[in-house]
């Protein structure tokens, strides 16, 4: 078992490697990424051809800023029924009809400038165009925010938005407006002159835009088919009316605390961030400073959220995302007093960072909360309310601010020499900076969920770690090998054929299993896997049957054998209850973890055998053998893929103590590398040492081992 700080490890190269593994996810993000660079560059490039088919700078201010109003104002037609759309019909289809709808419109505008058509028309006609885009884009949008969640196992949800967060308001519009201005360049460059309107700079990128949707319907629509897992409860959809499904969709929120407060608090955070932009340029004015100031700040404000978004787990890293959801609210208003308050630049740009941190953490909480804990039939419906009213608050805080501003004077006060402006815009900086802070503590206050621990010191043993318990002292000379896998992997067959292998050696082995080694996990076997209907265990009272067993086994089978020297070869341990109960259960995995830790003493096996199978193969091999099929087995294929994606991910936590072989290679074969790296063990008595803490990093040091020693033979998914 691999700590806790791999395990759940929610940010980081390992975790984003493990979401990137599984196939639908890493297809969607890959497409959407190309996408999102082509949405920003045809943003630019939508306004800059708008300005460009008019002269005078009046009439070309007044085009560019008028074809991106235009992008705004469908969240105002048609925002509140969006997500109806997302919950009443399949969701890859409509991905799909959305994407092929957008490339057509996208393709039309640098189409209709071939025409021959007057550059009003055009102009016209870009406006239209845009309009008819962004209004298809909100139904599209909270079709994929839905589909998401039912894409990766739970556990994985924060780490696939920071993945898609960062790549769409991080990477993406830097890259596009670089790439647009080389674009510009270049075609420039090798025209020498005047070129053909085709190749314009901004109609090639709009080309980019249109082709770039069209791709993204075709992979949604052959490469995603998971997309198209249906709600549960698809017939009481058919049968209700779309006003009735709106007007439930709204209840909902408005009667579900916790949904309540995630959603007015994402709305606060992205205010507080619309109110600093829209007072910027009058703050900068009152700083002495130009407009460069102005950029600076504006700028400052989008590292902020991609600090926030990128850095902000995996500095709480377990900490309850309830809680940090409300500390961050708190954290972007209080670093808007800063602002207030600021008397150089550089204070002022410090302030605007820490505003985007901590609006850009209390999103990626927000949203990730919202996809763990919103039920998916109404999923579609809260996500088109969050995504449409972060929108709509952002630039009604802009708007608003900015108009505020201008009402009340400033004046230069002189203070120690220090020059202080007293300005509406501070006044309005502060009142908005202090109401934020009572927001941000009352969102607190109703989410919290552990009362009665002090916020500060959980922060603190957050960042630091902490384990559950010490490891409990033993000494042993033994060896403990552990098989695990999903399904039909052949643990059973594998764990006799190393065993027979052991004895012939002349060693002491002691085979096992989990659950049912002992008469007391007998019984508990029969609960858990036995018990169906409305008799079966619940997720969390599974768990705890588990790790009941996992204690009497440990005590009672486990140490004892370790202590006499003996070789323990068990079938599962603590890796099936994190894959089975954390993913495939969806229980929080941190605190299925720490459930075995202090079940088992924090005793760790010195090799994991995991045995990857593609469910299919493993659910078909188990049906081929025997009738019936207890719990687990009858689980859903999507249930045994969160299973097996669990198990990899642990593997990649912790290499050196894991051993990941490929099941569908021939028994002989998989058997040959077992044993060749328990020899390893056994000629190595050092490298075996008990107790290894289940929590906090293995000090233990182990010999570094080649690639052929590892013997991995991962599949390539």
């Amino acid at each position: 078992m691999s700590s806790p700080g791999d395990q759940t490890d929610r940010s980081g190269a390992a975790a984003i490697r493990s979401v990137l593994r599984i196939r639908p996810f890493r297809r969607l993000w890959i497409v959407l990424g190309v996408a999102s660079f082509g949405d920003w560059l045809g943003l630019l490039a939508t306004s800059v051809f708008a300005a460009a088919q008019v002269s005078g700078s009046t009439a070309q201010g007044a085009a560019f800023g008028g074809v991106i109003a235009v992008r705004l104002l469908p969240a105002l037609v048609l925002g509140p029924v969006a997500g109806v759309f997302a919950d009443r019909f399949d969701r890859r289809w409509t991905m799909v009809i959305c994407d092929v709808l957008r490339f057509v419109l996208f393709a039309s505008i640098p189409l209709y400038a071939l025409t021959g058509a007057s550059g009003g028309l055009v102009v016209t006609w870009a406006a239209i165009a845009t309009f008819l885009i962004e209004t298809i884009t909100l139904l599209w949008i909270p079709a994929k925010e839905a589909a998401v969640p039912n894409l990766i196992p739970r556990a994985r949800l924060e780490t696939a938005n920071q993945l898609t967060l960062i790549t769409t308001y991080g990477l993406t519009p830097v890259a596009a407006a670089i790439g647009l201005a080389v674009l510009d360049r270049s075609v420039r460059g090798l025209a020498g002159g005047e070129m053909p309107g085709w190749a314009e700079p901004a109609q090639l990128a709009l080309w980019f835009n249109a082709f770039s949707r069209l791709a993204t319907a075709l992979v949604v629509a052959f490469g995603i088919k998971e997309i198209s897992q249906r709600q549960a409860d698809e017939r009481v959809h058919a049968e209700q009316s779309m006003f009735r499904q709106f007007t439930e969709g709204w209840r909902y929120i408005g009667q579900t605390r916790l949904v309540r407060g995630l959603v007015l608090g994402i709305f606060g955070a992205f205010a507080g961030g619309g109110i600093v932009v829209g007072t910027a340029k009058f703050f900068s004015a009152s700083l002495g400073a130009g407009d460069a100031a102005f950029f600076l700040l504006f700028g400052a404000i989008f590292v902020g959220l991609a600090v926030g978004i990128g850095l902000g787990p995996m500095i709480v890293r377990d900490m309850s995302r309830r809680r940090w959801f409300g500390m961050s609210i708190v954290l972007a208003s209080a670093s808007v007093l800063v602002l207030a308050f600021a008397i150089h630049l550089s204070m002022a740009i410090l302030g605007a960072i820490l505003v985007g941190a901590g609006a850009g953490m209390a999103f990626l909480a927000g949203t990730t909360l919202l996809g763990g804990e919103v039920a998916d039939e109404v999923r579609g419906r809260v996500f088109a309310v969050v995504q449409i009213g972060t929108r709509l608050v952002l630039i009604l805080a802009i708007a608003l601010s900015s108009l505020l501003v201008g009402v009340g004077g400033s004046r230069k006060l002189t203070i120690a020499d220090l020059g202080v402006s007293v300005s509406s815009t501070r006044l309005l900086l502060l009142v908005a900076g202090v109401a934020g802070i009572f927001a941000g503590i009352s969102a607190f206050g109703q989410m919290d969920d552990k009362k009665g621990v002090p916020v500060l010191a959980d922060l603190w043993g957050s960042i630091r770690g902490r384990p559950l318990m010490p490891a409990e002292p033993f000494v042993s000379t033994g060896l403990f090998v552990v098989f695990e896998g999903g399904e039909g992997a052949g643990k059973s067959t594998q764990l006799a054929a190393l065993a027979e292998r052991l004895r012939g050696q002349g060693r002491d082995v002691v085979v096992t299993r989990e659950p049912g080694a002992t008469g007391v996990g007998e019984r508990i076997r029969s609960l858990v896997l036995d018990t169906v209907g409305a008799d079966a265990p619940s997720p969390r009272a599974e768990a705890l049957l588990y790790a009941a067993d996992r204690a009497h086994h440990v005590a009672t089978v486990v140490r004892p054998a370790l202590v006499r020297g003996a070789v323990v070869i068990s079938d599962r341990y603590v890796d099936s209850s994190l894959a089975y109960q954390g993913a495939g259960r969806t229980l929080p995995v941190e605190e299925v973890s720490w459930l075995s830790s202090w079940a088992t003493g924090g005793l760790k096996p010195d090799l994991v055998v995991l045995l990857d199978v593609d469910p299919r193969t493993g659910l078909s091999r188990v049906e081929s053998r025997r009738q019936g099929a207890d719990r687990l087995e009858a689980e859903s294929v999507a249930f045994h893929e969160r299973v097996r994606y669990a198990f990899l991910d642990l593997a990649a936590a912790d290499p050196k103590r894991y051993l990941v072989l490929d099941a569908s290679r021939p028994a002989e074969e998989i058997a040959a590398a077992v044993g060749r790296r328990v020899d390893e063990f056994l000629v190595n008595p050092a490298a075996i040492v008990h107790p290894r803490p289940a929590h906090g990093p293995d000090t233990t040091v182990q010999p570094e081992l080649s690639d052929a020693e590892l013997v991995t033979m991962e599949h390539p998914t």
